[in-house]
């Protein structure tokens, strides 16, 4: 069972996030001539400026030159697995187009649309997968600028469509509330990519550093560093207790320490992408 959820698990969370993403796309943004930039949004103005087609179909025609440029330099499994997001997006946002569409203001649409295509996004690229178009371009463009956020990056070519929305309307006001759907987009995708992944790094200062550093081996199963301090004020040498941990863990460390040392002093701070035994292995596909 745990090695079919390794093998497969991936596409149920890229089609998961596929459908919530053409949720948000179909029920806030199309009704308020909005977009989240990138394909969809570029196929949304294309087809404002022919007059006819659809959304899904003008996505799959603007993602045929992309996908064989990402299936060069990306590899295989992003190639297959932005295939099914772009597949399913697509077909999704032309399947959801006949749902009744729940009459909004265009700011709580902008919102509420950022808010869920940046939350389906998201879970696709979380997945190793993507959905097509910009995304690919997304992910060429990160093997590049390893230190760029995702959604950073995203909001550089999405502003750009937000603005051809506005000419093509011709109603600068749809710019502007389609900016704000991507500035939210681009947040909730760095959020769902990179927050929950987030670890905490624990200082800890206390006469016990012995006895802490043994606990935490011993019940938290988590490596300890020290590191050779003085207090400035009494000149006295002492070791600091280096120690990263998983965020569920962090109440039975504090518990841990406090009941060795209630008088210890306990810094925490946040560490993304913790790597190294017992947390995350590097990739260079990582995002």
């Amino acid at each position: 069972m745990k090695k079919f959820k390794q093998r497969f698990g991936w596409i149920f969370l890229a089609v998961l996030g596929c459908a919530i993403f053409a949720l948000g796309f179909d029920l806030f943004l199309i009704p308020n001539e909005m977009n989240t930039g990138g394909v969809s949004g570029l196929s949304m103005v294309i087809r404002e400026l022919l007059g006819f087609g659809s959304v899904g179909l003008l996505q799959i025609l603007i993602n045929i030159p992309l996908f064989l440029l990402g299936g060069m330099k990306i590899g295989k499994k992003f190639f297959w697995g932005s295939l099914l997001g772009m597949s399913c997006s697509s077909v999704f946002i032309d399947v959801f187009s006949r749902l009744p569409v729940p009459p909004t203001e265009p700011l709580l649409g902008a919102l509420y649309g950022g808010l869920l295509c940046g939350f389906g996004a998201g879970l696709v690229f979380s997945s190793g997968a993507s959905t097509g178009g910009s995304d690919i371009l997304v992910r060429l463009l990160k093997l590049r600028y390893r230190n760029v956020p995702v959604g950073q990056i995203c909001l550089c070519i999405d502003a750009v469509v937000a603005v051809l929305t506005g000419l093509v309307f011709r109603d600068a006001t749809k710019a502007l509330y389609t900016g704000i759907t991507v500035f939210v987009t681009s947040r909730v995708v760095d959020a769902v990519i990179y927050r929950f992944d987030y670890s905490k790094v624990v200082l800890i200062i206390t006469g016990e550093y012995e006895r802490v550093a043994r606990e935490i081996g011993q019940k938290l199963r988590k490596g300890t560093t020290f590191l050779y301090g003085q207090g400035a004020y009494s000149g006295k040498e002492t070791k600091v207790v280096l120690t990263a941990v998983k965020r569920q863990q962090l109440a039975e460390l504090k518990e841990l320490v406090t009941e060795i040392d209630p008088e210890a002093f306990i810094i925490v701070q946040e560490a993304h992408q913790v790597l190294g035994d017992g947390f995350a292995r590097y990739s260079k596909n990582e995002l």
